[in-house]
């Protein structure tokens, strides 16, 4: 007696599409959106450039978020770069590196501002990961119908 079995399926593409995982897709269109807004107690605020940065400039949907002001990478490793000479401009005390001097970390730690967000400092997405990763992942769950 011979059994003849024939294995058919869907292609990956169409199976990750049908549980919303495709690239750009519901899943991480979620993921993106929601690290923006789990990661804003967390980010440094003055007048709120850099947290209004993450919604301006990340494609959601991408995988990356991304924090596009010119002191983002300054204020997220917590470090203060230098040299700064400072100076005062308007009245206000201020610190200005010299023209075409590279900038390099010192050994001086930056510290927030937290009236308006309590939780702000450097490394906010790791803090933020800390503290809301499951809630983020059972999110994601739920969009792409996993139990």
């Amino acid at each position: 007696m011979k059994v003849v079995a024939k294995f058919e399926m869907d292609s990956a593409k169409k199976i990750l599409a049908k549980r919303n995982l495709e690239q750009g897709g519901a899943v991480q269109r979620y993921i993106d959106s929601e690290v923006i807004r789990q990661c804003e107690p967390y980010v440094p605020f003055d007048e709120g450039a850099l947290t209004r940065s993450a919604s301006l400039a990340t494609r959601i949907g991408s995988g990356l978020v991304v924090y596009a002001t010119p002191y983002a990478h300054y204020l997220y490793y917590g470090v203060v770069y230098g040299p700064n000479i400072p100076m005062t401009i308007g009245g206000e005390q201020t610190f200005r590196s010299p023209a075409g001097q590279a900038k390099h970390p010192t050994n001086r730690k930056l510290t927030y501002n937290k009236e308006k967000h309590p939780l702000a400092g450097s490394y906010w997405f790791e803090r933020m990961k800390a503290d809301h990763k499951k809630d983020i992942l059972n999110g994601a769950k739920r969009i792409a119908g996993v139990k």
